[in-house]
């Protein structure tokens, strides 16, 4: 990923989708789980017509995972040149106040986060999930770090230590549209299907006072785009399941946008609701 990380962005690219094609063909779990996801979401879709989508899915994946030596690696004046900022000016009247930034899990995740370091002097805290590989591990959160400015707290930590990051003025990169299980968590409607969805969000903008923008990053073929979106108006609200059915509306809508990004190979269903069967 080092030495690939030198390669202009439209080479690089093209070792990257054809990662995700082998993926695609040998990693049959992942596949099973994609498909199942795009079934259950886009049921109006011929098997056809879902198994394309699956396959642009795992391209763009295989695409993101190489380029992680981008953010990793790259020296900040490319990285400002790959990922186009938008809407940065709308955290200018926040900069002084609690602020948590909703992220989904588009394949262009890390793009956006790291782009978005290099122009927050107050600094990110962001959560993560330790991985298998902890060579690799390592490498994802030095490449996080390298800024001085991005704390990453793991998940088995819990939110305590993210908490007092915000209240000492980091800004939350905060992606709550996982399958955490049932703790914590209500059952509302994602592309029609009954979801386990975390009230996090909710309870932590409560805690915090901090206002919840939204951060999502897009793949285009020249480089990424990290969209800031506008702040959310009278959140959290009183009923936490209204506040989760907001949450997963939002998610959707920027799905439709670009359904091959987002994380599909996710097992995103797989809470369910007392006494129904597991869908993988």
């Amino acid at each position: 990923m080092w030495l690939l990380h030198w390669l202009p962005l439209p080479l690089l690219a093209i070792p990257g989708r054809i990662l995700g094609l082998v993926l695609y063909a040998l990693v049959g779990e992942r596949r099973h789980v994609t498909l199942t996801n795009l079934g259950l979401c886009f049921p109006h879709l011929s098997p056809a017509e879902r198994s394309a989508l699956a396959r642009r899915h795992f391209m763009a994946f295989g695409r993101s995972f190489l380029e992680l030596g981008l953010w990793w690696w790259a020296s900040p004046a490319r990285m400002r040149r790959l990922v186009r900022l938008e809407g940065g000016e709308k955290l200018a009247a926040y900069k002084d106040k609690p602020m948590i930034l909703l992220v989904p899990h588009f394949v262009g995740i890390d793009a956006g986060g790291m782009r978005l370091a290099l122009e927050l002097e107050r600094g990110l805290v962001a959560m993560y999930t330790h991985q298998k590989n902890r060579v690799f591990e390592a490498a994802m959160n030095d490449g996080r770090r390298r800024f001085g400015n991005f704390e990453m707290v793991s998940r088995q930590e819990g939110t305590r230590t993210a908490l007092k990051a915000v209240k000492a003025g980091r800004v939350f990169h905060y992606s709550p549209d996982m399958d955490y299980g049932p703790k914590e968590s209500v059952f509302v409607p994602f592309f029609g299907v009954p979801t386990a969805t975390i009230t996090g969000l909710a309870r932590l903008a409560r805690l915090t006072g901090a206002t919840v923008i939204p951060l999502v990053t897009r793949m285009e073929s020249g480089g990424y785009v990290a969209t800031v979106g506008e702040p959310w108006a009278d959140f959290p609200g009183t009923d936490e399941t209204a506040d989760a059915r907001r949450l997963n509306a939002f998610i959707e809508a920027e799905v439709l946008k670009s359904p091959e990004q987002y994380y599909w190979l996710h097992k995103r269903f797989k809470t369910r609701p007392p006494g129904e069967k597991g869908l993988y």
